[in-house]
Formats: structure tokens, C-alpha cells, sequence
């Protein structure tokens, strides 16, 4: 049996759980330079507040209903999904962490699931306080879909027999299956087939001809037949991106540059933290498309590195000179992307016969400034191409602290 672990309403509960003045009142949680909404409370989806709803469209409907608006911050999401999974790998042999919200767990061999997920439940909750939603089935599949199910009761649901199942696919959309996008539902739909358990109900072939191969892994999952395993071992990335809009639209390049060797320095700590190296990187600009009135470009480069690196001054260094390839004055642009392609184990580098390479000073340089940042604070040392004022730095109008990732927000108990 596989068990899917979801936290509810993951980052609206992140924010209340430092603040509980807020519980029982409606928050959202806004993206990068609070553009739109990315997470809502119940009591805001109750309000008829929808996922992706612009900020600046909804500011004053907002307002009027004392909904309390926090900007996306993310180290804190990060640290609190951390602590999460570290609770959830005690409880269970094998753990696969799906994302920074939900995880599997294999519970093959255990009994009385009902009594045991009401456990699991109830130790996370109270080691970290983050509500959640366990979801116990004999596939995946199943297993999501059971999670579904319970966020509408007692927060736990186990599938566990053929009755379960039928039942509860009698009432469970299509379109709300795991793997199944709207270009499928759309032929789906097409076909008189709604519900989960109107797919179920059809010929292997007929799965395979609208929904190729990955459908029919769906179809067999949906009869109890596991075609996805629960894997503890983590693919390992093809390519890694950093980018956030600008606080403000801008056509300097100066800020441009500031901004494109801070995502580079971000980046070649995604690379050490992966244990990976670069082989291309690609430095994309991007105009605002919804201001059709201003001209619009979105140009992009991508530069081969002589030697993979993970380095944070070899990657500033072509970044700059890959931005200086494409930018163009009389242009005000929203935003810069800095993206990571070819990566490759550190451990299995091969040097380049034709070029001198200088990455062990500035691979230990890079560590240097890893354990001073880590130690003192993110951006305490960084790379002089990064700038001092930063002035393109995204909003964040209602940010909360890093409750449990900075010195001087942690909370103090007098």
C-alpha cells in the first residue's frame, strides 16, 4: 500500500503557523514581485478567490474582505517542507519526496492503515505544526486519489478495498486524475468518458490510442495493477533556471548586469548543492507581453563553457558576456533569465585539452563564500558584478520574516 502525504494549503499554513492570529481568517500567499496569487486558505477559496488571480486586479476586493496578503517566501517554505519530510521518513521505510508539499510513502507489510495514518497525521502536526492530509491506496494513482478525498473530511482516506475503490471513482472527474492534462480531458469528454470511473470502465486500446502509453499506466493503476513505483532515489536534474521579474520594468544596463550576475551567483549554488557542473548556459531577457503597447523582444543566447563548471565567477563571467550578445537599448525589460543545460557529476568532469583551466582557485574561492553566507546570512559576501543598491530587486511588499532560517527573525520567548 502507498500512502500520498499533502500538506494543506502549504504555504498559507507556513505564514499562519508563526502568526495564529490569522487562523480562521483568509490569507493568500502572492508570487514573485506579488504578481499573482500562488496559495489561498479556505476561507479564500471560499471567497471565490482563484489560483492565478492578478494581485493588482483583486488588491481592493482583497482589502474589503480583511484577507491577509503575505508575498512568497520562499526559504521559509523551504525550511519548513524540510522539516516535514524529515518527521514523514521516520514513519515509513521508503520515502519519495514528489514535492515541496507532498511525498509518498511505502507502507507494504503494515496493518490497520486507518489507525496508522491518523498517526502519521498527528506526529507531523505536532513536530512542526503544518496540518496536512494522508491518502492511503494500493497504487499512486489511487493513493492521489484518496488524498483528494479526505481534505473534504476527517483529513485521512483509505482505498483499501475494491468496494472503496468503486466508489470513489464513481464521483471523481477525469480531469482530476494525476497525469491527466486538459488536452486529454478535452478528448476524453469527447468521448462521453467523465468520471474516473467512466475511463476505467474502457478497452486498454481505447486508453492507448487517446492517451498513449502514460494513459494506460493510469488505466492499469486505476485497477490496482502498480506501474509506478515508490522511488527514494532522485533523477538527476537536466538543467537548473534562475530568474525573477524586476521590481520595476528597466532598460539599463547597468541594472541588467547587477541583476544577471546575482541569478548566475544563485545558480552556481544550485549547481554545488546538486553536486553538478554546466556545460552551456543560456542568459534570456524578456520585455512585458501583457503591455502591448511597448515594444516587445525576447532574445536569448546560449554559450559553451571550454570546461564544466559549478563556480560562481567562471558562470557570472559568461553570463555577463552572453547578456552583452543580446541586449538592445530602447527596450524596458521585466525580466532576466540565467538557465544551466549539459550538466554532468562533478565527479565525472573531463578537462579540455586546448584550454587552461582555472576552476580549483575559484572552485574553493566559491566554497569560501558558501560557509560565510551560510553562517552570517544570504548575500553577506557576493561577487562585486552583483551591485551594492540593487535597485531592480523584485517587490515584496508583505514579506514575513525567515521565522527559522535568519538570526535575527527568529522568534524570542520572554
Amino acid at each position: 500500500m502507498i500512502a500520498l502525504v499533502d500538506c494543506n494549503n502549504f504555504y498559507a499554513s507556513c505564514e499562519r503557523l508563526f502568526q495564529p492570529r490569522y487562523n480562521g481568517r483568509p490569507v493568500v500567499v502572492l508570487s514573485n514581485n506579488d504578481g499573482c496569487v500562488i496559495a489561498r486558505s479556505n476561507e479564500a477559496k471560499d471567497l471565490g478567490i482563484r489560483m492565478g488571480d492578478p494581485f493588482f486586479k483583486i488588491e481592493t476586493q482583497l482589502r474589503r474582505a480583511g484577507v491577509a496578503v503575505f508575498s512568497s517566501n520562499y526559504p521559509l517554505y523551504g525550511d519548513m517542507s524540510a522539516r516535514v519530510m524529515t518527521n514523514l521518513a521516520r514513519l515509513s521505510p521508503k520515502v519519495e519526496v514528489y514535492s515541496i508539499d507532498e511525498c509518498f510513502l511505502d507502507l507494504t507489510g503494515l496493518g490497520n492503515l486507518d489507525s496508522y495514518a491518523h498517526q502519521i497525521r498527528d506526529a507531523v502536526i505536532q513536530n512542526t505544526g503544518i496540518p496536512l492530509s494522508v491518502g492511503i491506496a494500493p497504487t499512486k494513482v489511487l493513493a492521489k486519489v484518496a488524498n483528494r478525498m479526505c481534505k473534504r473530511g476527517r483529513g485521512v482516506c483509505v482505498l483499501d478495498t475494491d468496494e472503496k475503490i468503486r466508489e470513489a471513482l464513481e464521483d471523481f472527474e477525469v480531469g482530476d486524475l494525476w497525469g491527466v492534462g486538459r488536452a486529454s480531458v478535452k478528448k476524453l469528454q469527447a468521448a462521453g468518458i467523465f468520471t474516473a470511473a467512466d475511463l476505467r470502465k474502457q478497452s486498454v486500446g481505447f486508453v492507448k490510442d487517446r492517451l498513449t502509453i502514460q494513459g494506460v499506466r493510469i488505466w492499469s493503476e486505476l485497477w490496482r495493477q502498480p506501474c509506478l513505483q515508490v522511488s527514494e532515489l532522485e533523477d538527476r536534474k537536466k538543467g537548473l533556471c534562475t530568474g525573477r521579474s524586476f521590481g520595476k520594468m528597466t532598460g539599463e544596463l547597468q541594472q541588467i548586469e547587477e541583476a544577471t550576475a546575482s541569478y548566475a551567483h544563485r545558480l552556481s549554488r544550485k549547481l554545488r548543492a546538486d553536486k553538478s557542473c554546466a556545460s552551456v548556459i543560456t542568459v534570456r531577457l524578456l520585455t512585458n507581453r501583457f503591455k502591448a503597447e511597448l515594444p516587445q523582444t525576447f532574445p536569448s543566447v546560449s554559450l559553451a563553457l571550454d570546461n564544466p563548471v559549478n563556480n560562481a565567477h567562471d558562470l557570472v563571467r559568461v553570463a555577463l558576456k552572453g547578456l552583452k550578445k543580446i541586449y538592445r537599448r530602447g527596450f524596458l525589460y521585466q525580466k532576466v533569465e540565467v538557465s544551466a543545460t549539459g550538466l554532468i557529476p562533478e565527479e565525472e568532469v573531463q578537462l579540455n585539452l586546448f584550454h587552461s583551466w582555472q576552476g580549483p582557485a575559484h572552485d574553493k574561492l566559491s566554497q569560501v563564500m558558501d560557509r560565510l553566507n551560510r553562517h552570517y546570512g544570504s548575500g553577506t559576501v557576493r561577487i562585486a558584478a552583483e551591485g551594492t543598491t540593487q535597485k531592480w530587486k523584485l517587490r515584496s511588499d508583505f514579506l514575513s520574516p525567515c521565522y527559522t532560517t535568519r538570526w535575527e527573525d527568529i522568534v524570542k520567548v520572554y
